[in-house]
């Protein structure tokens, strides 16, 4: 085997040096030995391909790092043809077919997995997916909760193969591509890439009779009923989840959760904000002005008595503390407020007309002192 010069020598640097005096000295022995500049000399032309070698080496982190630790064996042909040497033998022990040491080896020996794919670890078969489920509520079933059952479609573990997607009574064996190991390594230049096994899928396994039932799958769709338990409180996007309920896993890995979304269908009476309900009461303007009491129904059953206070207006609200929805998971109810709205007769009868006449005659302005104080500022604001 040829003696080969060490590349810092030939650059004639230091191994300490920085990245401007290898350039200032590679430029400098370049022009030196350039084959126009000695034309017709051999040794001037080996000695130019020698420099440029060492500098291709040297200016990468990456190679040089290589190459201060194994020299020149880490780029050439190793010692006898193949099989010695620092690497070992075989694809995946640093060389390939070609004979040359596996670059990708070198730079995992010496910075890890990152450059080197290097874990060669099994992809671990996948847990199942989780799944949701959308339900509506009525507002009532909200407010006192209730316990429910649901049929759906989903994958779940074989009963057959007991998940493991082999015939009963057989076994994976070892994948023949991967070596069990889950990857495979293919060279691009000088690096090498790792990719998961295309025959196992990255397991290291294979099946070689799968079982007729779930065709190797380890899992079969199948409907199931399950029981939802709806607390008390619950509001519109409240999530419920199902542990395990979900997708079943490959080849007996865990199964998924199914998540149960709640929707509370709109109600005729109340609106809800959180745990305040909300209604709009409307009261005669008799009511609205002697006062009075309306009820309103409670939705655990009960009734609620709302105190009118003579001379109310439209738009004032009423609130009635703890009659609202539940605290979800916790203690109390919130507010009932409700907004009332003053409504004005439409159909009268002679001797109501009579009536509202007499007291029209008896009006002096103070009854209705917004009136009054509106057509004030009018006559301020336009002079009359």
């Amino acid at each position: 085997m040829a003696t080969q010069t060490d590349y810092y020598a030939t650059l004639e640097v230091t191994r300490d040096f920085d990245g401007a005096t290898l350039k200032s000295a590679y430029r400098k022995l370049a022009m030196k030995w350039h084959p126009d500049r000695n034309p017709g000399d051999a040794g001037a032309e080996a000695k130019f391909k020698a420099i440029n070698e060492a500098y291709d080496c040297l200016k990468d982190p990456q190679k040089r790092a290589a190459y201060d630790r194994y020299g020149h064996e880490a780029f050439t042909q190793g010692m006898n043809g193949g099989g010695g040497g620092p690497f070992g033998g075989g694809f995946g022990g640093g060389r390939g077919a070609d004979g040359f040491a596996d670059i990708g080896d070198i730079f995992e020996t010496i910075f890890g997995s990152a450059f080197g794919g290097g874990g060669q670890q099994r992809q671990p078969n996948r847990r199942g997916a989780d799944l949701r489920y959308d339900m509506q509520v009525s507002l009532e079933e909200a407010f006192h909760g209730k316990s429910t059952e649901i049929e759906i479609e989903v994958s779940q573990s074989c009963e057959t193969c007991d998940g493991s997607g082999a015939t009963p009574g057989t076994s994976e064996r070892q994948c023949n591509l991967c070596h069990g190991m889950g990857s495979v390594r293919a060279k691009q230049g000088l690096f090498v890439i790792e990719r998961p096994c295309p025959t196992c899928n990255g397991r290291g396994t294979v099946i070689e009779n799968p079982c007729r039932v779930c065709r190797g799958e380890g899992r079969v769709d199948k409907a199931q009923t399950l029981k939802v338990d709806i607390p008390a409180g619950v509001d519109t996007g409240t999530r419920i989840r199902l542990q395990g309920k979900g997708e079943a896993g490959q080849r007996g890995a865990p199964p998924g959760d199914l998540y149960i979304f709640l929707h509370v269908k709109p109600h005729q009476v109340f609106e809800r904000e959180g745990t305040t309900l909300a209604t709009r009461v409307p009261v005669s303007f008799t009511t609205a002005a002697l006062g009075g009491c309306v009820e309103i129904p409670d939705l655990d059953g009960s009734t609620n008595r709302l105190e009118i206070p003579a001379g109310i207006q439209s738009g004032k609200q009423l609130r009635v503390r703890g009659a609202g929805m539940p605290v979800l998971q916790g203690r109390g109810r919130g507010d009932l407020v409700a907004e009332i709205v003053v409504e004005t007769p439409t159909r009268l009868s002679r001797r109501q007309k009579e009536i509202l006449e007499e007291f029209k005659a008896t009006e002096t302005g103070d009854e209705c002192p917004e009136s009054r104080s509106f057509f004030a500022k009018l006559k301020d604001a336009f002079g009359g």
